[in-house]
């Protein structure tokens, strides 16, 4: 049973009438934890208040649903609410959002296409995880309409943006904070779960302002997030892919952070890629070390995504950018049409599985 008693992602849900309130799902039915575990933290609106807790909690708490579930379901039944009674929320108040660029096979594609003819990666990306500070007012949750950004397109050109593209990323959400100056410690005792990210972004307007400082109206204008959270706990885990040359001492591997989630993009309803989490390059501990070694504060809610997840073969590549080499190549769709960048009234979904798990999807459609 993907959503079963080893999956238990996280929301925010509310039913007709009344306040939004945590939730976690099980099978095709949300688990009111506040009447249920008889604890009025899952009556916030946010998971905030609970990943604030830590490690210890959210194990406590993950072991006593499953228990719940699997022993006690009579007790609890009347707390299971069907999904199609309820509405999903932000699952949680997003204090800071960074992104990162993680992928070789997307750095390198975006080198070819941008540099052609020289060398593809910037000299600086197999020794960090390159990243960048975007904007957490603008990550919305999945089923948000995207409204097709607006800006410069060069020297004196301002209008729509016409190159619309996706970028499909595995998002991880920070619970405990750190005080400023203060290095991260590992990875689990700060990351609570991992939710399905969709950056969009305006490569044209990207194109002309990115030079020198990087992405930012670009990009800036909406990130949609899955309304589940699954736990960090839940996750298989494989050994990080080899790196060479061999990253700085703080940044060197404690444990097996890779993670074997193999992502799905549908536009329109058609699977046009299958991007493998597995093959990243840098690990999420060592984008959270390198996001923390100058003594910058981690914030209950802070996101940091991996950026777009791309393999090394043409179906399994994160962005329409890729896809379509920059628009010089079409998706050929199976109804006839083609596509370059996104259209007005397409809708992209991103789904994963993680072994026999399957993670919250995030879909959006461009008004």
């Amino acid at each position: 049973m993907s959503w079963g008693v080893d999956n238990l992602p996280y929301g925010v849900f509310s039913c007709p009438g009344e306040r939004p309130r945590v939730g976690v799902r099980y099978g095709d039915r949300v688990l009111d934890l506040a009447p249920a575990l008889h604890d009025e933290i899952f009556a916030a609106p946010s998971l905030n208040p609970f990943m604030a807790r830590g490690r210890a909690a959210w194990h406590a708490t993950r072991e006593l649903i499953r228990n719940k579930l699997t022993t006690d379901l009579a007790v609890i039944e009347d707390h299971l609410i069907p999904l199609d009674q309820v509405r999903l929320h932000m699952p949680f108040e997003v204090a800071d959002y960074v992104d990162f660029y993680a992928s070789l096979e997307h750095a390198s594609a975006l080198g070819q296409i941008l540099r052609p003819g020289t060398e593809p990666l910037q000299p600086n990306w197999r020794h960090l995880p390159v990243g960048y500070h975007g904007r957490a007012g603008t990550v919305v949750v999945s089923g948000t309409p995207v409204r097709r950004p607006s800006g410069q397109l060069g020297p004196g050109a301002f209008g729509p943006c016409r190159k619309l593209d996706i970028e499909a990323e595995l998002g991880f959400v920070v619970g405990v904070p750190t005080e400023p100056g203060e290095p991260a410690g590992p990875l689990e005792e700060h990351v609570f779960g991992v939710t399905l990210v969709n950056d969009w972004s305006a490569r044209d307007i990207q194109a002309w302002e990115y030079v020198p400082l990087g992405p930012f109206l670009g990009k800036s204008f909406a990130t949609s997030i899955s309304p589940w959270v699954t736990p960090l706990e839940a996750l298989p885990r494989v050994p990080g892919r080899a790196q060479d040359p061999e990253p700085a001492a703080y940044l060197r591997r404690q444990g097996d952070w890779g993670l074997d989630i193999t992502l799905e993009v549908l536009l329109n309803g058609e699977v046009i890629s299958r991007p493998p989490y597995s093959g990243m390059y840098w690990t999420p501990d060592q984008m959270l070390a390198h996001m923390t070694v100058n003594g910058a504060s981690l914030r209950t809610g802070d996101l940091f995504a991996s950026g777009t997840i791309s393999g090394p073969e043409r179906d399994q590549r994160g962005s329409l950018m890729e896809l379509t080499w920059n628009g010089a190549d079409p998706i050929k769709l199976a109804g006839g049409e083609t596509r370059t960048f996104l259209e007005d009234g397409d809708t992209v979904t991103i789904r994963a599985t993680a072994g026999d798990l399957t993670l919250g999807e995030v879909s959006g459609t461009v008004g």
